[in-house]
């Protein structure tokens, strides 16, 4: 007999806070494992709503509990925040929501908690308003973000800071990017249109669409066609700003999973060469799906970016694109485990790493060639930051002017905080090699 949904969902949530498993596959795998869709949606629901939501829901946990609960028990902590999201966030009878999750005890095989489970949901009823106001004054419940998240935006962005703090718990709006080879973006979207699908523009990336309802790829006018794919219009800016142009060599160093690199290939035809580079061979086959899907070719290859003695000609290229590892601060909204699975002091090793392979990739750049740096992070030292240490210590190297009609004005580049425009967060920056 197939388990039940919550049942599903505490697993997925074990594996992501338990085991350092990332949301999305655990939540896909879980959601798998349902014969009914209605299941799978619900699957996915209560895994991102209970992680988007975790710091909140962990304060009023500890007012509810008379003692913290054991490490053994961790699978029970988990259930009752998954209760107090459906409680706190979802249209679920109350009633409903409450007997479903004190359910899973059994199925946890710990029948000796159905009664704190019961317990704690029911005078959360009773006692929300009170318990509630009582969270208000706590930073990390009021915004639900983590503390050292919380001071580290507050630092970064004083004026800014409440909004990207409560940009980071809305939904992210499902943004499409139009592939140029086989269609235009007003004919996809009278194609989206005759498929009952209401959509518009994105404001920023002209190939950018944005719907107003998800939907599973599938359902998608010419999806498994490529003429389109999933991806944040944030990230859509990426090919203009790079500059591509006939002829040249274009390095993607980080390349997974091929976005960015299936984006310029979709806009070029006529480069000399693209390559695609990625560390993790599981990811690198990613790069090598979505450019069979969309119909483009590039060489991939599995090397270590700081490490290009290992993977590189020798020939120097015309762009670089560096989308760098960092902390994922500006995609908290689409990745809600960023909140559970970073801490600051993986922000500085991030840092490190970023640093490392600036220094690696610009030997790699010919005399007047470009690299184009990017993050998803909202945090300046792995931004605008990281960019000053790099132009102080290469003399060869400037910084051109973004001159683009988004974004704010950091150190070299420019960043999109998260929700601007319904973007996520990214920070660009671009690079130029002085002959």
């Amino acid at each position: 007999m197939p388990s039940p949904p919550r049942a599903l969902a505490v697993e997925a949530l074990l594996a992501v806070l338990h085991d350092d498993l990332l949301l999305t596959p655990a939540a896909e795998r879980a959601a798998a494992a349902c014969a009914d869709p209605r299941d799978a949606a619900l699957v996915k629901e209560l895994c991102y709503g209970t992680l988007r939501w975790q710091p909140k829901l962990e304060a009023l946990l500890t007012k509810l509990l008379q003692h913290p609960l054991k490490v053994a028990d961790l699978d029970v902590q988990v259930l009752l925040l998954l209760g107090l999201y459906q409680l706190t966030h979802m249209r679920v009878p109350s009633h409903a929501a409450v007997q479903e999750t004190v359910e899973v005890c059994r199925v946890l095989d710990k029948p000796w908690a159905t009664k704190l489970v019961n317990g704690v949901l029911r005078r959360f009823l009773r006692e929300r308003a009170q318990l509630e106001a009582a969270c208000a004054t706590d930073p990390t419940a009021c915004y639900a973000h983590p503390r050292w998240f919380i001071e580290a935006v507050q630092h970064d962005w004083p004026e800014h800071w409440p909004a990207v703090l409560e940009a980071g718990n809305l939904r992210p709006p499902f943004t499409l990017r139009v592939n140029r080879r086989l269609t235009d973006r007003d004919a996809y979207l009278a194609e989206l249109a005759a498929a009952g699908m209401d959509a518009r523009a994105c404001a920023h990336s002209a190939d950018g669409v944005v719907l107003e309802q998800p939907v599973d790829v599938v359902r998608l006018p010419g999806f498994a066609e490529g003429r389109c794919s999933v991806q944040d219009e944030a990230a859509q800016l990426a090919e203009g700003l790079l500059d591509a142009g006939s002829g040249m060599r274009v390095l993607d160093a980080c390349a997974a999973p091929g976005g960015k690199a299936c984006h310029t290939l979709e806009r070029h035809t006529d480069l000399a060469l693209l390559l695609a580079v990625e560390r993790d061979a599981e990811r690198a086959r990613r790069i090598h799906a979505n450019l069979g899907r969309l119909g483009l070719a590039a060489e991939v290859r599995v090397g270590d970016a700081t490490a290009p003695g290992a993977w590189w000609d020798g020939v120097p290229f015309d762009r670089i694109l560096l989308d760098a590892p960092c902390s994922a601060s500006g995609v908290v909204r689409r990745h809600p485990d960023v909140k559970a699975r970073r801490t600051a002091s993986e922000v500085a090793v991030a840092a490190g790493l970023q640093a490392r392979l600036l220094d690696a990739l610009w030997p790699l750049l010919a005399p007047r060639g470009k690299l184009l740096y990017v993050t998803c992070s909202v945090f300046q030292r792995e931004n605008a930051t990281q960019l000053a240490a790099f132009l102080a210590t290469h003399a060869d190297a400037e910084a051109l002017p973004l001159t683009v009609g988004w974004g704010i004005a950091a150190g070299a580049g420019r960043q999109i905080l998260t929700g601007e425009d319904g973007m996520d967060g990214f920070y660009y920056a671009c690079v130029q090699k002085r002959v």
